[in-house]
């Protein structure tokens, strides 16, 4: 963590940097920002990850898609919590689409230890 990011900017430093990476698709700079024994769920608690093994093998596969993109539609920043409201351009099993998200990521240590994610309904676009 740099000296210079204190205050809430410290928190939502590694959220926004593995947004950015997550957009990217870029694998190693998106794992640089999660903890060894970091945990995913879907919300409220339903694990779904465990560890670096287990949330990268999850997100090679998602980086696969052609047409992946998160927008950030608000963020709030309580404590060591970030909370996105995310609306995700995805390619689902039957088609492209989107899907609008609720994710909140604990920080711990420049690093994300917990996320948890609460999905909406996938729309699919019209063929």
């Amino acid at each position: 963590m740099h000296s210079e990011h204190t205050g809430s900017g410290a928190i939502e430093y590694p959220v926004q940097k593995q947004l950015e990476a997550y957009n990217a698709r870029d694998i190693d700079a998106f794992m640089e920002w999660w903890a060894e024994d970091c945990q995913c769920f879907l919300f409220p608690s339903q694990l779904i990850a465990q560890g670096t093994l287990e949330i990268r093998a999850r997100y090679v596969a998602r980086f696969e898609e052609p047409n992946l993109h998160a927008e950030i539609l608000a963020r709030m920043i309580v404590g060591n919590l970030v909370i996105d409201h995310e609306h995700i351009t995805r390619t689902f099993p039957n088609g492209p689409g989107e899907i609008d998200t609720i994710a909140m990521y604990e920080i711990d240590d420049g690093k994300i230890v917990k996320a948890w994610f609460k999905m909406g309904e996938p729309r699919l676009h019209s063929r």
